[in-house]
């Protein structure tokens, strides 16, 4: 199989981010042969620690294409998504994940997911930071008020 050009472009983002001094991740938006959306990771440098590259390429496709459903894209990346890019890949309805290097590479580098992971598996209630409920009423009048609305627009 022959490589591909987005996960290519992926890599050198991964690469020169390094360079300017952030993590060892790229990613790239597609919409058929189209870039949407590049990212690096950004997390230092922007003082944001959702500024991974699959969030910042994912911001870029959306501002792009003026909505918040990437249906029909596709994302590639420097290394498999952490469970807060793979949610966000979900939340934008990507199609395909693309990834050079596993969860494990990224352990192995310092950058170990498998935490999350782990503490995601979990039942909430022995899970490392509490979930705590209340005003739960409240909250529901909340929803509510959303299920109530004729013109809600769903995502």
């Amino acid at each position: 199989m022959s490589p591909s050009p987005f996960l290519t472009l992926a890599l050198e983002l991964a690469r020169a981010s390094i360079e300017a001094g952030g993590g060892p991740f790229g990613a790239v938006v597609v919409q058929g042969k189209r870039i949407l959306g590049r990212g690096q990771n950004r997390v230092v440098s922007s003082r944001d620690p959702t500024a991974h590259a699959e969030i910042v390429a994912i911001r870029a496709a959306a501002a792009e294409l003026g909505t918040h459903d990437l249906q029909g894209c596709e994302i590639f990346t420097s290394c498999e998504p952490c469970p807060m890019c793979l949610g966000a890949i979900y939340w934008a309805r990507l199609a395909r994940i693309h990834h050079a290097c596993h969860r494990a590479d990224a352990a192995a580098a310092g950058f170990d997911d498998q935490e999350f992971y782990a503490e995601l598996a979990r039942p909430p209630e022995e899970r490392a930071i509490p979930l705590l409920v209340a005003e739960r009423e409240r909250g529901l009048e909340v929803f509510r008020a959303w299920l109530a609305k004729p013109d809600r627009r769903r995502y």
